[in-house]
């Protein structure tokens, strides 16, 4: 057994250990090197299974509408009747062939042939069409997509085909809902590969700068990367097995946030092993000192999190529902490799980790100085910051809101009520082309019409009237296979040298009573006007029937919306009362959490209201999808709220030795670099989401990345110290703490403040 040098630990107030001269220590073989080397070998082969299981998330991911449906609104109900009248799940891809001129009869001639090319595909049931446009400038055709697993398949398949058939000089587009799913699942491609190679670029390049060692930034990667292997494989698990619902959206969240989370826990335990390492030459010992440290603010850290999380379950939004419980379990996994892995590498590899620059250990007098004002000692930023704040807290604190409640007007500019399925796709896509060239010379909502579940005896009264309804351009009943009832001329399009139509069957298909009833909108489906057409034809249809259902993408859109915007009433106020609570078992107070959550709500007001500005002048969206505020408050405030345990985990540690102010000082002095360095690496991958180009990811990557910033600058470096040092000792009312001779007997035996140090609360330094 070898003798190493390390700690005598004497307990002090409140469980803090503090180290005395250094001593010899006999360190157990299972402690110095069995533990650590169990965990990293435990660690490794969970690396090894979970790596490659991130290739195979495709297999139980899918980014049908069917993934990010409300749950419990009409448009979901009718989609479920939809599904009794066909025997397979399909969606629509609409073909539009395309001319500068109008078609001459050879031309549709030869687009009337493509049907036939079109069928041989077998992509789907029965293709609907050639549809001649009105200008005669287009042709269109209708071709249900069987399974949505094989979607962007059989779309790239279509748009070959259509391209090499369609007559010479023609445009081609396959849009519609299963163009446009295509298209996102492209989009949503760089997710396994680009966003995580960015993502950890990012990190590893900060950590460079932070630590200028060459192996601990690798250390604390390893962590990061290992964290979301772990994760990436319990996720897999659950999908698999169905008990959640997995979508590119989650997946791409989950990578940023197990590996900024991670990597914050690291940032915050590897301050604590350093710290340790100037009071003892022990690596085991200095690994232990930091976990015990550490462990309680990264667990409170995490639960937070995990728990704000898990309140998305709450809503009624099947995509939100799956973010909750995948975003968790990837949190739980960070803490997990932060609080084992972590320091399991720590104790093995001790001051060689920060090699060149390791830590020296100090001698006994210089480790415990005592304070007069927290500031004894300490130079650099954060010096003058804790002066600052000393100095003029009330002015800092005030100044601070003043700004925030400025930047949280940008709010009233805030266009979250959602935007067009064509415009989340922020690249070039065949699909959203089509839509246009779709709305140009046909009925804007052909290939994606209102479906309409009715009673069979009242059938032709609401077909009568939807067709009365204005917006609606046209309105037919479908019989079995899903072939509509045509009547007219549009039963049988002049399309010469076009197969015959067949005859349009008399009787519409009937399930439990119903029938479907299809509406062609006048408008875009994914437009403004298209939901209002739905909203006046839900509430005229009820008056004929009250248990007609009225969906179809549209209404699917408008569900969606109205669904977000009523979770965000609902939701908010049950992660702000999870957050209060586990910050006042934390802290064993009522005011400060309080604070300090309203501190954070500003944040993200203020977050929000910049963010608004941005998108509508900067980088001029139309609006942003209606879960983005949620999304951004639920990241925002959690995560805020763990620079603030980080701060004031340590601010009540240091005042239960040297009194509330100067304990508030030496806190910020103390945490000020690890928590702006977390701050900013957090930053760093939330941003890298902006690489993938779907508007609701580069939206939150701006709303987070800038939120965690402004929170980590001016809201945990100023306002918060600030109204803390202001207020003084009560700030932990109604603790212990927060009794005036409680400061007093915890600065027993140190030199009184001087006036000019303590300008407010002379009570907490012994002057009466």
């Amino acid at each position: 057994m070898e003798f190493m040098p390390g700690l005598a630990p004497k307990p002090t107030l409140g469980g803090h250990m503090k180290t005395t001269s250094p001593t010899t220590t006999r360190v157990p073989f299972w402690l110095r090197w069995l533990i650590p080397a169990v965990l990293v070998v435990a660690w490794l082969a969970i690396a090894g299974i979970g790596g490659p299981t991130f290739g195979r998330l495709s297999e139980v991911s899918s980014n049908d509408q069917a993934s990010f449906l409300p749950a419990g609104a009409e448009a979901t109900e009718a989609q479920d009747w939809q599904a009794k009248f066909r025997d397979s799940k399909e969606i629509p891809a609409v073909i539009v062939v395309e001319s500068d001129a109008a078609f001459t009869p050879a031309e549709l001639g030869e687009a009337a042939a493509l049907k036939g090319k079109l069928e041989a595909l077998q992509v789907g049931s029965t293709v609907i069409g050639p549809i001649p446009s009105a200008d005669a400038k287009a042709v269109q055709f209708v071709v249900p997509i069987a399974s949505s697993g094989e979607v962007k398949t059989a779309v790239k398949e279509l748009r070959t085909e259509v391209q090499a058939s369609a007559p010479a000089g023609m445009k081609t587009f396959v849009t519609g809902p299963a163009g446009l799913a295509a298209d996102l699942a492209s989009a949503f491609a760089g997710i396994d590969g680009i966003l995580l190679l960015v993502a950890l670029g990012a990190v590893f390049l900060i950590l460079l700068i932070v630590y200028r060692s060459l192996l601990l930034p690798v250390m604390v990667l390893l962590t990061s990367v290992f964290a979301l292997c772990a994760a990436i494989l319990l996720v897999f698990g659950m999908a698999k097995a169905g008990w959640i619902q997995l979508n590119g959206q989650s997946q791409g969240i989950l990578s940023i946030l197990v590996i900024g989370a991670a990597t914050d826990y690291a940032l915050l335990y590897v301050a604590r092993f350093r710290e340790a390492l100037t009071h003892t030459t022990n690596r085991t010992a200095a690994a232990i000192a930091a976990w015990k440290a550490a462990w309680e603010p990264i667990l409170a850290s995490g639960a937070t999190v995990i728990i704000a999380l898990l309140c998305l379950l709450f809503s009624d939004l099947n995509s939100n529902k799956a973010l909750g419980p995948v975003a968790a379990a990837g949190i739980l996994c960070a803490l997990f490799a932060a609080l084992t892995l972590l320091p399991a590498l720590m104790a093995l590899f001790g001051r060689a980790a920060f090699w060149p620059f390791r830590p020296k250990l100090l001698p006994e007098t210089e480790r415990e100085p005592e304070l007069v004002t927290g500031l004894e000692g300490q130079k650099g930023l954060w010096r003058a910051t804790g002066s600052l704040v000393s100095r003029r807290p009330r002015t800092v604190w005030v100044a601070s809101v003043l700004l925030l409640l400025v930047a949280a007007t940008g709010l009233l500019q805030l266009k979250a009520n959602g935007v067009a399925q064509t415009d989340v796709i922020l690249t070039a896509s065949n699909a959203v082309d089509g839509q246009k060239a779709l709305g140009l010379h046909f009925d804007a909502g052909s290939g994606s019409p209102a479906v309409i579940v009715a009673d069979e005896s009242k059938a032709q009264a609401i077909l009568a009237k939807t067709r009365a309804s204005d917006g609606v351009g046209d309105a037919y009943l479908l019989a079995e296979g899903g072939v509509p009832i045509m009547t007219g001329a549009a039963a049988s399009p002049a399309v010469p040298g076009a197969p015959a139509a067949p005859a349009s069957p008399a009787d519409p298909a009937v399930r439990d009573g119903k029938v479907l009833i299809n509406a062609t909108l006048n408008y875009a489906a994914d437009s403004n006007e298209a939901e209002n057409v739905v909203v006046s034809l839900r509430q005229e249809l009820k008056t004929v029937d009250s248990s007609v259902l009225v969906g179809g993408v549209t209404a699917t859109a408008l569900d969606t919306n109205t669904t977000a915007q009523r979770d965000l009433v609902t939701i908010i106020p049950v992660v702000l009362g999870v957050i209060l609570v586990i910050l006042m078992l934390l802290l064993r107070s009522v005011l400060a959490p309080v604070l300090l959550v309203a501190s954070v709500v500003l944040s993200y007001g203020a977050a929000m209201g910049v963010s608004a500005f941005v998108f509508n002048n900067v980088f001029g969206f139309p609006g942003a999808d209606a879960t983005v505020p949620l999304f951004g408050f639920v990241f925002l405030v959690a995560l805020g709220v763990d620079y603030n345990i980080f701060l004031m985990s340590r601010v009540r540690e240091e005042s239960l030795k040297h009194g509330t102010r100067a304990g508030i000082l030496r806190g910020l002095v103390v945490t000020g670099g690890v928590i702006t360095s977390a701050g900013v690496i957090l930053a760093a991958t939330f941003a890298a989401l902006g690489v993938i180009p779907i508007m609701f990811l580069v939206q939150l990557a701006f709303i987070v990345a800038f939120g965690v910033l402004l929170d980590t600058v001016l809201v945990r470096s100023l306002l918060v110290p600030a109204l803390a040092y202001d207020i003084g000792p009560r700030i932990w009312w109604p603790g212990k703490l927060g009794r005036p001779e409680r400061g007093t007997a915890a600065r027993r035996g140190a030199p009184p403040l001087r006036p000019a140090d303590n300008p407010a609360g002379n009570e907490e330094a012994g002057v009466r």
